[in-house]
This record gives structure tokens, sequence and C-alpha cells, in this order.
């Protein structure tokens, strides 16, 4: 796993990642600066609160956080839950403080990653919830949004999954293209055994005859591609006639009517390009309350 801890904000080098994510989405959204806030008195300071409009896993507090921060440290923000908690619909999540400038101008980007990281731990949680009582695990893939990886992938644990590897760098995974280029299963495995890396190796098959030659080229780690339920179940069969030595993941074609049934075959491991990349955002709102705030101290 990538993460295995639920408070990002206290390892520096995510806090680093976060700064930079923010820093990048409100570069984006703000420019040169928010002509419609400067509608509002530079003094006024305002109550609001955040919302969330539907039942969710919530994801992000740091991310939004550090929003607000960045555009005034002098915005206060009070967290009625915490990382990974479900919520339920029109429970408040958190109450913020400060200049109603700094409110309106960080809005949209501390909504923006709170939905979507929230959206992907409460994805990922569904697919957990319906595995439960099997010895398989839910991964995440690669397929995440843009500049946005590392977040996802954490979000992906705060929802009780597992992250695959992070990037091309960060492990071999032998897909169709490879073995096709390389002219076999056992020429590519031959290759990738030859570079000496200390990375992972894992080889994506695509039928039983090929799960059969990567067992016997000394593959440890399988993807089964797109197999079916019966294929699945075959081929756990097939690797422990060969001393059980390969990890296998299912991937393709899971959906939450299918997913139990496939851990119920006996693989290790199911990856869900789905958690990370067909998201529906978290309806979630942000509503100021007063307009005026007494008896806080904004110091």
């Amino acid at each position: 796993m990538l993460f295995n801890q639920p408070s990002p904000a206290h390892t520096p080098a995510i806090y680093s990642m976060i700064q930079k994510q923010v820093r990048a989405a409100l570069d984006e959204d703000v420019g040169a600066g928010d002509l419609t806030a400067s509608l509002v008195p530079a003094s006024q300071k305002v109550s609001a609160t955040i919302v969330a409009r539907e039942n969710a896993i919530i994801c992000g507090l740091a991310w939004v956080d550090e929003c607000f921060k960045q555009i005034d440290d002098n915005v206060k923000i009070n967290w009625l839950v915490i990382e990974g908690q479900q919520v339920k619909t029109n429970q408040v999540l958190c109450e913020i403080f400060g200049p109603a400038r700094a409110l309106l101008t960080s809005e949209r980007c501390a909504l923006n990653f709170l939905q979507t990281l929230s959206a992907t731990s409460t994805e990922t949680r569904k697919y957990v919830d319906a595995i439960a009582g099997t010895q398989s695990q839910i991964l995440d893939t690669r397929k995440t949004i843009p500049n946005l990886r590392l977040a996802q992938k954490y979000a992906v644990t705060v929802g009780g999954g597992h992250n695959q590897r992070l990037a091309l760098y960060d492990g071999i995974l032998i897909k169709e293209n490879h073995i096709a280029a390389a002219g076999s299963i056992s020429a590519v495995m031959a290759q990738a055994k030859a570079l000496n890396s200390t990375k992972s190796i894992q080889i994506e098959v695509e039928n039983l005859f090929q799960l059969q030659e990567a067992l016997n080229v000394g593959a440890t780690s399988i993807l089964l591609d797109n197999f079916s339920i019966s294929q699945l179940s075959d081929a756990v069969i097939m690797n422990k006639k060969s001393g059980g030595r390969a990890l296998l993941e299912a991937s393709g074609g899971i959906t939450l009517d299918n997913v139990r049934d496939i851990a119920l075959t006996g693989v290790n491991r199911i990856s869900i390009g789905a958690i990370t990349k067909n998201l529906q955002a978290i309806d979630l709102s942000m509503r100021i309350k007063d307009l005026a705030i007494k008896n806080i101290d904004l110091t």
C-alpha cells in the first residue's frame, strides 16, 4: 500500500503534494483574482457550513483545509466529522469562519477536492463491503484523474481498498501489447527477469492457455483479464496444481453485481478502474449562515 494512515497532513511528503495540488487548482480557478468576491466588502466576516446532500464516505479534509489556508490564513474550520467517516444526507460536515471574500473564493476548489475524493472513497467502500468475508482485496489501477493520482489512491485506502503500483516506474506490468511486441510470454518474462529490478513483475493473460504458459515460466503475479467466473475458478485450480505460488488478480468487467462471485472463486485480488475514473461527485454544498460574526477570535 502507498498509504497506511488516514491523516496525510501528518506526512511531510503527502502534505507537500496536497500543497502543490491545491496551488495548481487555485491558480487555475482564481488566476489574477476573484472578480465576483470583490463585490463583497473586504471587512465583512461570515460563518458558513458544508453539508452533505447524500450518504458518503468523507475524504479530503486536508485538501479543504489547504484551499482556505492558501487564500487566507484567517479562515478557521471546525470539522464535525473525521476522515473516512460515513455521513448521511443533510449532515453538517464542518463550520467555517472568516473573511467573506476568502470563503467565497476558496469554495469551489475546496468542494471540488472534497466531492471527488469522497466519491472515490465512497465507491471503493461499496466494493469492499460487497466482498466482505472473502480472502480477496479490492485494488485501484492507474486509471485516475490526471494530476490527482496520489490523492485518489489515498482516497481508495480511506474507503478500505488497497493500492496497485503507483506509476510506470513503480512496477512492471506486462500487458497484451508487450507480449505481442516481444513475441511470446516466455520471451517477455525472460526480458523482465533480466532487468534484475527490485520492482514487482506482473503479467496479464487473457485465457487459460496463456495462464499455464505464465505459470510454466515462473510468473508469481498474474492478472486475469476479463475471465468469466468459471474461468477464474479454473485459474485458481491451475495455480494450486502448479504449487500455488502465483498471486492471482481479476480485472475487467467487474461490477457491484458480480464482484462477490469473483471474490468467491478464490482469486487474491480484484482491481477496479471504475473506483477512480467512473465517478459521480458526491453532492456537497457550502452555505453562508451569518453575515457578521461575534465573539470569534480569528487570530
